[in-house]
């Protein structure tokens, strides 16, 4: 399975992008990020109750999702499976990746449903990351990792770079070409994600909420994933916008 990494004939290495991961991170002040918020601990759902919400929302929203996809898109694969990561060690995390036949799938950690208050907040975090598939991230952040790995690689051959200085330049040029727009991309994500919420039949006003308990990462140089109040305010606009509760 492909879960945002990029393996290009000019790389030595993989690439693991991490833009469309939803994850409990806590930004690392030691270099220079801004200071992470401390996150809300909350009662989230009993294991019991989680298996049965993740259930029942991954059968209501998945149709809308995918009904989403057809008319937004074309040649794609829409036929998404939701799912929980069988490590059950893994990290709180949620996020979207394709098999290798390019279906999307989108994949939920135990820790993550363990972090989740209620059906409404699971409900957005998994219309988010289908909206990553719908507006097609995955690909855009390859096309950026690759202009990015040929430009710098291009620079250090330019400037007579050994071949180990040439490979690190193009591992530094995928990695901030695939950064470079992914604030964007989360933005985006979060918009689309509040309607397919609310078509679902559930309420990205209380879906927000999830927000006000990740760590705030601020406006971090390379960072992934934009500033927690510009997401609400995103999320709060679409509501209004679109006269949504």
């Amino acid at each position: 399975m492909r879960r945002f990494s990029l393996k290009m004939a000019l790389c030595s290495t993989a690439l693991l992008l991490a833009g469309c991961d939803l994850a409990l991170e806590v930004p690392n002040p030691s270099s220079g990020a801004v200071t992470a918020v401390p996150v809300r601990k909350v009662s989230g759902m009993a294991p019991a109750e989680a298996n049965q919400a993740f259930a029942t929302v991954s059968r209501n929203l998945e149709p809308v999702a995918e009904r989403s996809c057809r008319e937004l898109t074309s040649g794609i694969n829409c036929d998404f499976l939701i799912r929980i990561d069988p490590n059950s060690k893994a990290p709180p995390n949620a996020y979207q990746s394709q098999d290798r036949n390019g279906r999307p799938v989108i994949t939920f950690t135990r820790a993550m449903l363990a972090q989740i208050a209620n059906r409404d907040e699971l409900a957005f975090v998994m219309g988010h990351e289908a909206a990553h598939h719908i507006r097609g991230h995955l690909a855009r952040q390859q096309q950026n990792a690759v202009a990015g790995a040929v430009l710098l690689a291009g620079l250090a051959s330019l400037a007579g770079g050994s071949a180990a200085e040439i490979s690190n330049a193009q591992d530094i040029g995928a990695s901030v070409g695939a950064r470079s727009y992914s604030k964007n991309f989360e933005l985006e994500a979060d918009e689309l994600g509040t309607l397919i919420t609310h078509k679902a039949g559930y309420r990205p006003s209380v879906g927000i909420q999830f927000f006000y308990r990740l760590p705030d990462p601020g406006d971090r140089f390379l960072g992934t994933h934009p500033a927690n109040p510009d997401r609400v305010r995103v999320v709060q606009r679409t509501i209004e916008r679109y006269g949504l509760n």
